[in-house]
């Protein structure tokens, strides 16, 4: 058992796997929220992003690490999607949103603050959305739709540029199940809505088969009781009992457990056809992982806010905002703001998701 623990140890302070794959891919297409936004949440605020509450990814330090300067993704440098592209031999994916820009390699779709289920499902109930855009899955895909003619000619021309792209379809439900917990749903109460969540997922993956996709990305959710927002903000609600070996909230990962669970049952009846490949990536496990590990000794702390304390995360203080600073190394952090990752943490996702650590079955071998 010590053996195995210290290979354990070993495999994770080993340098970033992060390679090019020879593949065939010739474009990517991804979906999702914040966790692969690459800009359009920022584009939609337009002129307003730098001075308007919830955009604080729009001001320094974000982008610290790798761009410099702040540049629509809401972490220190790049997210998972960028390390995907780069080992694919493709160029970091521009937000659909973002004027003067070529597609004919993909786009992202993804936009920060994006549910899988309908907005009106929680205007109806009175719920407060996260942002004041209509970016759910079904506008994503949308847009999608209106992309298409500018890229094809015709269907069978679509499913032909199609099949030789990437599809990803990213770990949306977090912010579905966060806007029902803000509200004072219970954990329960929002567990309720899983099957519909994962539904609306299963949808839009069989959609992307349908238009031509021959390969594509399904991700599960993060733990939303490792966050440190989540444990700053929902520790009442769901009475504070935390995971002996992570610290985490325990109510809350079980929710993430029990949607990535039922997910990924779904995804593998998805009866894709003929040379079709679905790919499962685990969000979950590599984070529980790497919360655990000495090379991220920041824990759960948030590496920028000005919260202090335990997890650094104050909604008066939030990364972004004057006077707020970043830690001086976020390599050694998981969370860089309390919700999101820092680019050491999300290559390592990408690396896993690449080579199958946390992908099943791996985006390397779907890359042939």
């Amino acid at each position: 058992m010590k053996l195995i623990l210290v290979l354990f140890q070993i495999v994770l302070l080993l340098p970033s796997l992060s390679f090019s794959i020879p593949s065939n891919y010739t474009s990517i297409f991804s979906f999702g929220d914040s966790y692969t936004d690459t800009g359009n949440l920022v584009t939609l605020y337009g002129g307003l992003a730098t001075t308007t509450p919830n955009v604080w990814i729009a001001k320094p330090p974000y982008g610290m690490t790798f761009f410099g300067h702040p540049n629509g993704r809401a972490s220190d440098g790049r997210l998972a999607i960028d390390f995907i592209a780069e080992a694919l031999g493709l160029p970091l994916l521009p937000p659909y949103l973002a004027a003067n820009q070529s597609f004919r390699r993909g786009t992202n779709f993804a936009v920060g603050g994006a549910t899988a289920l309908e907005r009106a499902f929680f205007v109806d109930k009175g719920f407060k959305a996260i942002i004041s855009f209509n970016v759910s899955l079904s506008v994503q895909l949308g847009w999608f739709d209106t992309l298409k003619p500018s890229l094809c000619s015709s269907p069978q021309d679509c499913k032909e540029y199609f099949s030789k792209a990437l599809f990803v379809v990213g770990a949306l439900g977090w912010n579905d199940y966060v806007v029902m917990l803000l509200a004072g749903k219970s954990v329960d109460e929002a567990a309720s809505h899983v099957p519909e969540i994962i539904g609306k997922i299963c949808a839009a993956t069989e959609k992307l088969i349908g238009e031509g996709a021959k390969t594509v990305v399904v991700s599960g959710i993060a733990p939303l009781g490792c966050a440190a927002g989540n444990l700053v903000l929902m520790a009442n609600q769901t009475g504070g009992e935390l995971e002996p070996h992570t610290g985490c909230n325990k109510d809350l990962n079980r929710l993430s457990r029990y949607h990535n669970a039922q997910l990924r049952r779904a995804v593998a009846r998805l009866a894709g056809g003929a040379g079709v490949r679905i790919t499962y990536a685990d969000f979950y496990s590599p984070i529980i992982d790497f919360v655990v590990s000495p090379e991220f000794d920041g824990g759960l702390r948030a590496c920028c806010g000005g919260g202090g304390g335990r997890y650094n995360f104050d909604l008066a203080a939030l990364c972004g905002m004057t006077g707020v600073s970043a830690c001086t190394d976020p390599s050694a952090y998981v969370n860089w703001d309390g919700v999101h990752l820092t680019e050491a943490a999300n290559r390592r996702i990408a690396d896993g998701w690449l080579s199958g650590r946390y992908a099943y079955p791996p985006i390397r071998r779907t890359a042939d």
